[in-house]
């Protein structure tokens, strides 16, 4: 049995490749994910969504492409 493991997004990346990534791993349209990354920083006054999506992009390794 294959692990899954979490990577930043080398092929489906806009900014760093974190919404790639989570679409990736759990096998969504990376689309979707964007989208209600938008909304979550919407709902939060952007910045704990941002700092959130910051953190994810350094701890996150990236993936090949």
């Amino acid at each position: 049995m294959e692990t899954k493991r979490l990577y930043r997004s080398g092929r489906d990346a806009m900014v760093g490749g974190v919404c790639g990534g989570l679409g990736e791993y759990f096998n969504v349209d990376p689309t979707l994910v964007r989208l209600a990354f938008v909304l979550l920083a919407f709902a939060t006054a952007f910045f704990p969504a941002l700092m959130l999506y910051l953190i994810l992009w350094i701890i996150v390794p990236r993936g090949g492409a």
